[in-house]
């Protein structure tokens, strides 16, 4: 189906075609390209981190994180229930096993609930920031403080949510506040944990390249016309953020007094507007014939098929999953284009602007 309103599209209005011509003209279009090394430390900076090291996607740079970590087979890492499937996949790639953690009514993680899973084999806390929600960093700090355990942040949709866990990941998809097309990166602030990321994204090359492999490592590294696109997205970070900060507030007005949708707590930075709509399947085939393209939440982890858990239909997850629909948010979206959105909301709820 063609819509003419998209959940998500890519800006891509700045610099980014002088930086990847440049690269082309220059002939560095490979993973040693100064544009690589130019985003890394663009991105830190914005971030207030000390380094950062680009990788293949967002799922690539959890996986990464753990491993530097030292995370393997017979190692537990707590996981939100409700979060895309990458989360926990990037723990079974690794060899560890995922502990899954219902989440709240803001649909992060219920850091209340953290403790009661923690156990000896536990070495990672993985808080998601949900839909560009900020975590409780307090809590799963204090917890990890605790439990002496160390925290990767999967800030997959959270670009603008500063880090303060040991590495914070970022995706760089399509869809995301920022992008490469694909791509990601891990911010930190330890150095050696930084040399470790690049060493397991680059074949565990040896210093002295001399094609011993001492470790099992990955190619999965960003290329620099990928890195082009995404030092010029980083130009335009706050501006991005700032139009989506209007965007919310549009929607949060236009749909207060809306029976049938819940409005959900306000965002730290805008990925998607998430709500909580009744009739929901039929509200999103209302859109789509409108042209409007929206999309139903994530579902629980222990609903997968590789981390089934016959209790999934109790968990708060399972309840807000059922209900959660995203409506279109891109940089773009003029005031008349969501007003017809909204529009659309009211018109299938019967209600009067």
């Amino acid at each position: 189906m063609t819509y003419k309103y998209m959940v998500a599209k890519p800006s891509l209005t700045g610099r980014e075609l002088e930086y990847v011509t440049d690269g082309i003209k220059d002939g560095w279009i490979s993973s040693k390209g100064p544009h690589v090394t130019g985003f890394e430390r663009a991105f830190a900076d914005y971030n207030g981190v000390a380094h950062g090291v680009s990788c293949s996607s967002g799922t690539t740079a959890l996986m990464l994180a753990l491993r530097a970590l030292g995370v393997g087979p017979g190692d537990e890492v707590i996981v939100p229930e409700f979060t895309m499937v990458a989360t926990a996949w990037a723990v079974t790639y690794v060899g560890a096993t995922p502990v899954f953690v219902d989440c709240r009514d803001d649909l992060n993680i219920d850091t209340g609930a953290i403790e009661a899973q923690i156990t000896p084999r536990t070495k990672v806390i993985m808080p998601v920031h949900i839909y560009g929600r900020r975590c409780d960093m307090d809590d799963v700090m204090r917890l990890a403080y605790e439990y002496n355990l160390r925290v990767v942040e999967d800030s997959a949709e959270a670009h603008g949510v500063r880090p303060v866990g040991d590495i914070a990941c970022f995706s760089l998809y399509g869809n995301k506040i920022i992008t490469s097309g694909e791509g990601g990166i891990c911010l930190t602030n330890d150095q050696r944990l930084a040399d470790q990321l690049e060493h397991l994204r680059s074949m565990g090359f040896s210093h002295s390249h001399d094609f011993i492999h001492r470790k099992l490592a990955y190619s999965c590294r960003m290329t620099d016309m990928q890195a082009a696109v995404a030092q010029a997205q980083v130009e335009q970070l706050d501006d991005f953020l700032a139009e989506r900060r209007e965007i919310e507030r549009r929607y949060n007005e236009g749909l207060a007094d809306v029976d049938g949708i819940t409005v959900l707590p306000p965002r730290d930075v805008l990925w998607v507007y998430d709500l909580l709509a009744e009739r929901r399947d039929e509200l999103h085939d209302h859109l789509a014939r409108a042209g409007v393209e929206t999309r139903r939440f994530f579902r629980p982890m222990s609903q997968q098929p590789g981390y089934l858990d016959p209790s999934w239909p109790t968990l708060n997850a399972t309840r807000l999953s059922d209900q959660g629909l995203y409506l279109p948010v891109y940089i773009g979206l003029t005031a008349s284009d969501q007003d017809y959105v909204i529009g659309k909301v009211r018109e299938f709820y019967g209600s009067s602007a």
